[in-house]
């Protein structure tokens, strides 16, 4: 008899990532299709943590009755788009006092020439009286450090404009590890490619933002009726061609907009979507089609954020479970920072 035991091959540790969203504007297509709708179809391979990071939002003036509105919102959002609290850690940033604290502690081992150096801050700089911009400007990559080394995130899926930011993350926590032995975690920055760069309808030569997403035809919003999307796919920017194709072509960078944003949704290869469309009599059946799947795809998400919505109680539940998650991961993290430092933890035994 074969005394030998089989033991089974346990099961590799899920790879962690943290994502974060500011409270600041109305979310659209862009974010949707580019962020959130990836977020939702991966949750079951990941161990997430997404951060409303209302800190973040404040390096710039708001108006608080506001941003207390939009923080919800967007919480409201991300819930009705999918995201399962049982699947997935969802939170706002100011609820996770580890967040803070982080901060100063990196603060404390990150040089200022880095900071100075980050390409966000030198335009904001150039275009803004220096003299009166925040520190929270100058520091908020150290922050968004914090946000994902408490995590000991493996990848944090981003855009090419924020990708600097996680290479300066990479860099605070080599140096801590360096100065202070093994503690981070060095994350991976993730450029999603499908739905990367929804582009604004007005004006397909720049990204659609939420910084711009209520100048009329700019952006298609999450919570927007049917006939408001239906006017804003209207009034896309198109071209002369009247071809339904993809193509390399600058000039055609609207219709090629229009079709990335229906193939993402579909889930169809750039072939099939031609085909969709090789009967088509000009860019109004490509524009209706166009916006009939985006409607279909909204609605379900526009009727569980406006239940969210109007039962606040119910949203802020979701979010303090959230939020104890998050501490349950991001506290011992700091509390390790500081003993690595040399710092007294409260409790700690002679």
């Amino acid at each position: 008899m074969n005394q030998s035991v089989a033991h089974e091959a346990k099961p590799k540790p899920r790879k962690r990532v943290l994502s974060g969203i500011q409270p600041s504007g109305d979310v659209q297509l862009g974010n949707y299709l580019g962020a959130i709708k990836g977020w939702v179809d991966r949750q079951d391979e990941k161990d997430n943590f997404f951060c409303i990071v209302d800190l973040h939002a404040i390096t710039v003036p708001q108006d608080p009755h506001e941003l207390r509105h939009q923080t919800r919102s967007l919480a409201a959002i991300l819930f009705a788009a999918g995201l399962d609290p049982a699947k997935s850690n969802v939170f706002i940033q100011s609820h996770v006092p580890p967040h803070a604290e982080a901060c100063w502690l990196l603060n404390c081992v990150t040089p200022i020439g880095w900071l100075e150096r980050m390409t966000q801050f030198k335009d904001k700089a150039r275009n803004e009286n220096r003299e009166r911009m925040s520190t929270g400007l100058l520091d908020y990559p150290v922050l968004m450090a914090g946000d994902i080394l408490l995590y000991s995130a493996d990848e944090v899926p981003v855009g090419e404009d924020q990708k600097q930011h996680v290479e300066l993350a990479r860099d605070i926590a080599e140096r801590f590890n360096r100065l202070f032995g093994d503690t981070f975690v060095v994350p991976e920055p993730v450029i999603p490619e499908a739905g990367a760069r929804v582009m604004g309808l007005d004006d397909p030569s720049r990204k659609m933002s939420k910084s711009f997403a209520d100048i009329r035809g700019h952006a298609v919003r999450l919570i927007d009726e049917p006939k408001e999307i239906e006017r804003t796919i209207n009034r896309a920017v198109t071209d002369s061609y009247n071809e339904i194709r993809f193509s390399d072509d600058p000039e055609r960078s609207g219709v090629n907009n229009l079709l990335g944003i229906y193939k993402v949704i579909t889930g169809k290869t750039a072939e099939e979507v031609e085909n969709d469309f090789a009967s088509a009599r000009g860019y109004g059946d490509l524009k209706r089609s166009v916006g009939e799947v985006i409607i279909s795809e909204l609605a379900p998400i526009r009727a569980r954020y406006a239940r969210l919505m109007d039962d606040i109680a119910e949203l802020d539940r979701l979010l303090s479970l959230g939020a104890a998650q998050a501490i349950a991961v991001s506290g011992p993290k700091v509390d390790e920072m500081k003993e690595r430092i040399g710092l007294v933890l409260q409790g700690d035994e002679l």
